[in-house]
């Protein structure tokens, strides 16, 4: 049974202050739950209905600091789903600390006003479908806690590591480096034929307004992926995250990194 105090204390981190503050988000459904105890997850809590907890094998109930069965009624009023999953869990954060010295091996990604959590939960899905393993993002996008933004990135930050920091003393840095800095521009020249490399930074913007004008004098590679379609009304551009995708693909495809 879920008592109205811990009750409480889980909806309450649907807010970033209160995340922030304990070092805790929430993360929701069966298979998510199963990954991140496979993967040794420090869980503060689980809670879940007693068929789901009964089909965990022992080894995953250890190091859980609680847990918690309950019913479908109790999971529904402590979920941020319309439709509550049959397991829930309070996570540790984990402590990530920037190096700028990872900026020199292999790809990065730097996204700058990134708002929609959806947008930045499948970014780090595809980041880490193709080995990509950090992501900057400037201080003003979504937080990657948020729920919506865990449920879009289906188990993938388990294996991306997430910062947020000023882009601009970011990419001063890069370029002290010289590293190359990819920027996904309306005007710039077809991801299919400009020469990609094996390092660097692929930085996209905002959902409707773009790079940033501070950043874009950083930008040593402007890319984008041409329009095919004749079509006069109904496409004028991709989303981010499709755009994101197709652009780590070409970035693959391009280097021969494909198994």
């Amino acid at each position: 049974m879920v008592s109205k105090t811990k009750a409480n204390f889980i909806i309450s981190l649907q807010k970033k202050k209160v995340r922030e503050d304990e070092k805790l988000y929430v993360i929701e459904g069966d298979k998510l739950v199963k990954e991140f105890l496979a993967a040794k997850v420090s869980v503060m809590t689980l809670v879940a209905k007693p068929e789901f907890l009964n089909s965990l094998p022992l080894f995953h109930k250890h190091g859980i600091g609680e847990i918690i069965p309950a019913s479908y009624d109790e999971l529904k009023k402590i979920s941020s789903l319309k439709t509550p999953h049959n397991a829930l869990a309070v996570i540790e954060m984990p402590e990530v600390k920037m190096d700028f010295a990872d900026l020199k091996m292999g790809l990065k990604v730097a996204l700058d006003f990134v708002q929609d959590p959806g947008n930045l939960g499948t970014i780090i899905r595809a980041a880490a479908w193709f080995g990509i393993k950090n992501i900057y993002c400037s201080e003003d996008c979504v937080d990657v806690y948020n729920p919506k933004v865990i449920q879009a990135s289906m188990g993938a930050i388990l294996n991306v590591k997430v910062f947020y920091t000023d882009l601009v003393k970011l990419f001063e840095k890069a370029s002290e480096n010289k590293i190359r800095i990819y920027g996904a521009l309306i005007e710039g020249e077809s991801i299919y034929s400009h020469k990609l490399g094996n390092q660097g930074i692929i930085l996209l913007g905002n959902e409707s307004k773009g790079i940033s004008e501070e950043l874009l004098p950083f930008i040593t590679d402007k890319i984008m992926i041409p329009k095919i379609t004749d079509a006069k009304s109904g496409i004028d551009s991709l989303n981010v995250s499709m755009a994101a995708s197709v652009i780590f693909s070409e970035f693959t495809r391009s280097k021969g990194r494909l198994l």
